[in-house]
């Protein structure tokens, strides 16, 4: 049972002997081994130790955890806080494309007097990159410690944390088939040309024109959240983003990579190690300390209790693994601002660092309907960041449950849209209810955050029947391959639902209806078979995917209509007021 931060990991392997080193000297020939090694170190050292010395640590929720990301307004300045690089390899100085203080790396077989010499060295380069007020203690306790050893890894923590750049860790030994991971340099900065990484990814997805200010300005937002979601952080501190940047840029190099870093406002150790360009990103997942939410079930938390799987049982306090999966950017999907979802869960024992798949805690469906009852009925507790900026605390008031329910709506978009139909049929009754009242002078005071939840949840209405069409696309519908007749069938009353509420127009749903449809035209096989045929050689089903196909690029020629005077509105509009301004 877990008592203090000293216990966690006790019985794990390779075993503690005490607060801050190992019983036996540290072997870690591969970078999974050093990322074991680093997994115990800093739960232990950065997520328990302050859990169990702050009375009011700031606990991460699961909605936390769940893609989108969300900057925390907070910064929680007596939490520790780092990032760090390892590479698979020797680290070549002069080669690297990054600036650090370099250690140098232990040598057993160096005469006394210049392993001396260098342990000195070490310590020396650390101290210069301290605050004064840390110097005297480290150069008091690690006189006869060579800091580049990664066993006396644990008791550096506190002055690592206390520094503002990152540590730097490879590889070192006398041949290839006996290398060992050391800490191969301090202060390290890592490069981030972000301005050219936006502009390159936002034109490779389509989302910038060389020399296009406007559509530059209109996505730039969108490219550099997405941009930044795929390496597991939102648009946040420098640390973050530099880290991120640096990541894609290993990557394209084909290196063998772990990056971590954990900041003080999201209370997170978040990974991204790297494999090898034969990914097309690198893997990226989180841990940090969760809370077993109320909707859990009972048998499941005893289940967890009795396995000792609580860091803090009576709190519910778990250590929580989430692994993501990264999705390519498509601008024909619906739900294009995917860039993350979760692809596995593990619980993490705090005595022995064994895992444990547990799919029941970051759930998106989980509890939805008694989230949404307590946010529209006022009784929801809690706090959420509008539009990213502001913070909203508690529901008490209209103008807090609308506000609420914008910030809920974008962060969950895409997983509602989504959603099965039967599941969301109740999200729909909830929701509606609420939006849809007789009671006119409800939200009159409020209308303006009223008409952005309003637009937002007709958004994911639409998006819903988009999706649609995408699964008749591929031919599949709730999991059942389905034949072209059906496809175009569906697809047609689909669009035809779409066009009659096109008075709520959204232009990226629009054209990906267009691309849908023009995409379920341009089958080479239904052309091939059903169109360039004559009719007298049709069977009846033939016939009847000809008609359908005909209403579907009369449909089509309907939607480009309405795009293009939606289009020449718009532009009509700014140059009346250009008019206007002029005169």
């Amino acid at each position: 049972m877990v008592q203090d931060w000293k216990d966690v990991f006790t019985a794990a392997e390779p075993a503690f002997k005490d607060a801050w080193s190992f019983a036996a000297p540290l072997r870690l020939p591969t970078i999974t081994a050093l990322r074991h090694f680093l997994d115990l170190v800093h739960i232990r050292h950065c997520l328990a130790k302050p859990f169990f010395e702050m009375p009011d640590y700031p606990m991460v929720e699961l909605r936390e955890l769940l893609p989108s990301f969300e900057a925390d307004p907070w910064e929680y300045s007596k939490l520790p806080a780092f990032s760090l690089v390892a590479f698979n390899r020797p680290i070549r100085s002069f080669m690297e494309i990054f600036q650090f203080d370099k250690l140098i790396a232990p040598d057993n077989k160096l005469r006394a007097d210049l392993a001396r010499e260098n342990m000195a060295a070490n310590l020396s380069v650390l101290l210069s990159r301290l605050p004064r007020a840390m110097q005297e203690y480290l150069r008091r306790h690690f006189a006869n410690t060579d800091v580049a050893d990664l066993s006396a890894y644990p008791a550096l923590m506190p002055y690592l944390t206390g520094m503002d750049r990152g540590q730097v860790m490879g590889m070192y030994g006398p041949h290839p088939q006996d290398m060992n991971f050391y800490l191969a340099g301090v202060y390290a900065s890592f490069p981030s040309d972000l301005d050219t990484e936006v502009k390159r990814y936002g034109v490779r997805i389509g989302k910038f024109r060389m020399d296009d200010h406007d559509t530059y300005e209109q996505n730039r937002n969108f490219v550099l959240q997405h941009l930044m979601e795929l390496y597991g952080f939102p648009v946040a501190s420098e640390r973050r983003t530099s880290a991120a940047v640096f990541a894609r840029r290993l990557h394209r190099m084909d290196e063998r990579f772990l990056i971590r870093v954990l900041g003080q406002s999201d209370r997170t150790l978040t990974t991204i190690h790297g494999s090898g360009a034969s990914l097309l990103y690198p893997q990226v997942d989180k841990i940090a300390l969760v809370k077993a939410a109320e909707y859990q079930e009972d048998e499941n938390l005893e289940k967890l209790r009795g396995g000792g799987w609580f860091l803090d049982a009576e709190k519910k306090v778990l250590i929580l693994k989430v692994v993501y999966r990264q999705h390519k950017f498509s601008a024909d999907n619906v739900r294009q601002e995917r860039a993350l979802s979760v692809l596995r869960q593990e619980i993490i024992h705090p005595l022995t660092g064994k895992t444990l798949p547990y799919e029941g805690l970051v759930r998106s469906t989980a509890n939805v309907h008694i989230l949404l009852n307590d946010i529209v009925q006022g009784e929801y507790t809690g706090r959420t960041i509008y539009k990213r900026v502001e913070v909203v605390e508690d529901t008490d008031t209209e103008e807090k449950r609308l506000k609420f329910l914008y910030a809920w709506l974008s962060k969950n978009q895409r997983r509602i849209i989504g959603y099965s139909d039967e599941y969301f049929a109740n999200i729909e009754k909830i929701l509606s209810n609420y939006l849809l009242t007789t009671d006119e002078e409800r939200f009159q005071k409020v209308r303006e955050y009223y008409i952005e939840v309003f637009n937002r949840y007709k958004y994911i209405l639409q998006a819903r029947k988009v999706r649609m069409l995408e699964d008749l696309l591929n031919r599949n519908v709730k999991g059942k391959h389905i034949g072209y007749a059906q496809m175009l069938a569906e697809g047609v009353e689909l669009m035809l639902s779409l066009k009659f509420e096109i008075v709520n127009y959204f232009d990226s749903l629009v054209s990906a209806a267009i691309a849908i449809g023009e995409s379920m035209l341009n089958d080479r096989y239904l052309v091939r078979t059903y169109i360039n045929k004559p009719e007298n050689r049709l069977s009846p089903k033939g016939l009847e995917v000809k008609r359908a196909y005909g209403k579907m690029v009369s449909l089509l020629d309907d939607f480009r209509s309405i795009r293009k005077l939606r289009t020449d509105s718009r532009q009509r509009g700014g140059r009346d007021e250009e008019k206007q301004v002029a005169s």
